[in-house]
């Protein structure tokens, strides 16, 4: 009796859900328009976006409130004294992403306005961290990670240098300069940790101080024989399956072999096909952005988010993306993943700062070595806000990159293998 019974209630649950899918499909609704965005609203969001997630670290600096104000989660089993790097980390990785923007010229824009404040409250914030008796005076001088910082600190100046070196005063460029011949007492990983310990000495070398050949031959040395082929160097003699090849690897080797071989210390060759490689690797990062803008989660330091997409987002600024890969299709496919990432995920505390995780805080998948400083790398996915607003990069219409094509039977390039 009560199974009969059961099976009339289920039969009378399905008549009314039949029902009502059958009266919703005799409502005839209107289509909804298709909203265009041009690319003068996906450089708003992205400014605006990156102008949120360093502005703490940057103005915090400035004003002499770094390390007052920035909160420090540490991963679970975290095994650094974070209290010595989590604050260089913050603000050397902040540098490096934020630094193609910084050097554009003001304008009376909002979006200038923004980059004026954090360009002159940054040039301020540096004079503060190599001052030994500024509460803020950041930790060259010991534990192993400050070699990893400064690297982008170097970076950056790089990246940067009318912008972010050539202003400094006398004083603080000397203080710079001691803070990173004071990073030669160490020595790091066996991995792309070279790279930081040779791009540190390039950027001494840059700005005429006299580098350490040693620590530049053996960077160059190891990372060409890691090369794997195809686009993608092994993390040291083991191959790795992960994003370091963007983090760092192709990023921080053209950087590097772009003063090597601006002070002929390489033929312009090596440098050309460091360019090359790094290209390569850029074709594969933007066939990783999925047609909703999410990307897959794997390897380590997925905490550093947008970082992902250093190696694209640099390509596209050097104007050197392959011929089928439009800039503005890399420009839409990488809006798209910032719409995922930081609109979809409460990355941020209630103060504005970055929180450990991927999408949300989601502390349990950092790694050892990552705390809240660390976070800060996301902003390398953003180096390509260092091409002027009337580049084409911004101006022409959004485009479908490639797996959005590939998902929605457009017609789009085959992949292949390169032999450089």
């Amino acid at each position: 009796m009560i199974i009969r019974f059961s099976v009339i209630i289920l039969l009378f649950s399905l008549c009314i859900s039949t029902t009502g899918i059958a009266q919703k499909q005799n409502i005839k609704t209107k289509p909804q328009e298709k909203v265009v965005v041009t690319g003068a609203q996906d450089r708003e969001y992205w400014s605006n976006l990156l102008y949120k997630i360093a502005s703490p670290v940057i103005l915090n600096l400035a004003n002499g409130t770094l390390k007052k104000n920035m909160p420090v989660e540490k991963a679970p089993g975290y095994g650094l004294d974070d209290t010595k790097v989590t604050y260089l980390e913050a603000v050397g990785r902040t540098m490096a992403g934020i630094a193609p923007w910084l050097s554009l010229p003001d304008d009376g824009t909002k979006e200038g306005k923004m980059r004026k404040q954090l360009r002159e409250a940054l040039l301020k914030g540096i004079t503060h961290a190599v001052d030994p008796n500024h509460p803020d005076y950041l930790n060259f001088r010991t534990e192993q990670q400050p070699i990893v910082d400064a690297a982008y600190i170097a970076q950056a100046f790089l990246r940067a240098p009318k912008a972010l070196w050539e202003p400094l005063d006398s004083v603080t460029k000397k203080r710079v300069a001691e803070e990173f011949k004071a990073l030669r007492t160490r020595t790091g990983a066996y991995n792309n940790w070279l790279l930081f310990a040779g791009i540190n000495e390039v950027f001494l070398l840059s700005i005429g101080e006299q580098p350490d050949p040693v620590r530049i031959e053996f960077a160059k040395r190891k990372i060409l024989e890691w090369y794997q082929g195809d686009g993608w160097y092994s993390d040291g003699p083991s191959f790795s399956m992960d994003y370091y090849n963007s983090y760092v690897i192709h990023p921080m080797l053209v950087d590097f072999f772009k003063v090597l071989s601006d002070k002929k210390r390489i033929k312009a060759e090596d440098y050309e096909t460091a360019v090359k490689r790094m290209v390569r690797y850029a074709e594969f990062t933007e066939r990783f952005i999925a047609p909703d803008g999410s990307y897959p989660p794997f390897g380590r330091s997925i905490t550093y988010r947008t970082a992902a997409f250093q190696a694209l987002a640099q390509t596209a600024l050097m104007e050197k993306l392959p011929e089928y890969i439009a800039p503005a299709q890399v420009r839409s496919g990488l809006t798209a993943v910032m719409h995922r990432i930081y609109d979809g995920c409460n990355n941020f505390d209630s103060n504005g700062w970055l929180v450990l995780g991927f999408c949300g805080h989601q502390p349990q998948i950092a790694d050892y070595y990552t705390s809240t400083g660390s976070l800060y790398m996301a902003t390398l996915g953003f180096l390509t806000l260092g091409l002027p607003a009337d580049h084409k990069f911004w101006t022409d219409p959004a485009s479908d990159w490639t797996s959005k094509k590939a998902w929605s039977s457009q017609p789009f390039k085959k992949d292949y293998h390169v032999d450089y």
